[in-house]
């Protein structure tokens, strides 16, 4: 690029971007006493990272390999091109947790195989290996049931409940691995109902944990670069199950006795459901879902605080829900006979109506919704319904929201089947 003759010596030329075999290159330019002819000065690749200066002739030096450039290179298989600017600040905390449970969960799911091995007649002469299949077959088919019936009732509320529901996945994995322990202690027909039990909740595991995955990648993303996200997650999980692997090889060699495989498994559980907790509580949703709502509007409505989702995060519960004083929920098609008890006029100026009684009888407060309901009116109508206080469209708390980082136009607080009117 060439300077314009009417360029100032005292302003630096900006950073260009140039395109070279399908990698992105920024060169800084600098000034010289020719404007016409800027020197370059050095080349980084997209991710920031440092490629090569030039000498005065123009020529380009490579860096030298040290220590620190050579762990920064094996760092970057393992992060997100840009990073850290191209994931959300809690990204980082959330990854450390989550590769030390990942750790821990892998030697204790050693224990458990050793364990379901077992079970499943090894070491037996008297066992059949077609019973040994049988038995497989049962505990997959059971799984693969449950996967379908629990994706049916829950699946609208693990993105919503992302962070729940993440948790969820490792206590449920968790119990399948402590049937799986317990299972060669049992006779044949209890042995059968643990190994499915363990294959059920197994299943579960995996629906709630990998949906709940996806949204929490969804939310570490701001360049739209969720798949590369995953793509990196999987090259970290991989690395620390081998790991995990390593140590359990050696790890269950000196655990054999029931009392020391039980206390392990303890140990290991433990570990693995506290960095499971510290990893979904670092996390810093920005969507309102029901819990997030009750929580800012009661600040709000109570001392006009408006809180930042960092805030939030500190005070939302996982496992316990921090709810609103009044039970409130949304119209499902259960509902249809109280349509008679919707304000049409209401329904007509706000785009919802809350029906509070049925027969001149109160009932909690349920929310009906017209087709043009906004988000943000979805937001106002449980405010109004859970608090009795309307917040009108125009009021700043809805501003001084979309100013502390939050997402006003995702929908977060339905998390089951819904109905609309026409």
């Amino acid at each position: 690029m060439m300077a314009s003759k009417g360029m100032d010596l005292g302003i630096q030329a900006g950073d260009l971007r140039l395109r070279h075999r399908h990698s992105y290159f920024t060169v800084k330019s600098g000034n010289e006493t020719n404007v016409d002819i800027p020197r370059l000065l050095m080349v980084s690749n997209d991710a920031g990272g440092f490629i090569c200066e030039f000498d005065d002739q123009g020529n380009p030096v490579m860096p030298r390999k040290t220590v620190r450039g050579f762990a920064k290179s094996i760092m970057n298989v393992f992060l997100p091109a840009g990073y850290p600017d191209s994931v959300t600040h809690d990204y980082t905390a959330y990854q450390i947790y989550d590769s030390l449970q990942a750790f821990s969960s892998t030697i204790a799911g050693l224990l458990s195989s050793r364990a379901v091995l077992q079970g499943f007649g090894v070491g037996d002469s008297a066992s059949s290996a077609t019973a040994a299949v049988l038995l497989t077959v049962l505990q997959e088919a059971t799984g693969r049931l449950a996967t379908i019936l629990f994706a049916h009732r829950y699946g609208r509320a693990i993105e919503p409940e992302c962070k729940f529901y993440r948790f969820l996945a490792d206590i449920v994995n968790d119990s399948a691995l402590f049937l799986d322990i317990l299972s060669p202690a049992l006779p044949t027909y209890p042995k059968v109902l643990a190994l499915c039990g363990a294959g059920i909740l197994r299943a579960l595991c995996g629906v709630s944990g990998g949906a709940a995955k996806a949204s929490l990648s969804a939310h570490f993303a701001i360049n739209g670069n969720i798949a590369e996200l995953n793509a990196k997650d999987g090259s970290q999980e991989t690395v620390i199950s081998l790991l995990g692997m390593l140590a359990g090889s050696l790890f269950v060699q000196f655990v054999n006795g029931k009392l020391a495989v039980w206390t392990w498994m303890v140990i290991l559980v433990g570990i693995h459901l506290w960095t499971n907790y510290k990893a979904v509580s670092s996390v810093q949703m920005h969507t309102l879902n029901k819990q997030r709502l009750n929580i800012v509007a009661e600040a709000y409505l109570t001392d006009r605080v408006i809180l930042s989702p960092s805030q939030v995060a500190a005070r939302e519960g996982i496992l316990t829900q921090i709810k609103a004083k009044t039970p409130v929920r949304f119209a499902n098609p259960s509902d249809i006979r109280l349509t008679k008890e919707i304000d049409l006029k209401k329904l007509n100026l706000y785009t919802y109506s809350i029906v509070t009684k049925w027969d001149n009888k109160p009932i909690t407060p349920v929310i009906f919704m017209t087709e043009e309901c906004t988000n943000e009116g979805m937001l106002r109508a449980w405010i109004e319904a859970s608090y009795n206080k309307e917040i009108d469209e125009h009021d700043r708390f809805w501003t001084a929201l979309d100013d502390s980082g939050w997402d006003l136009y995702s929908n977060a607080l339905e998390t089951g089947p819904s109905i609309r009117l026409v």
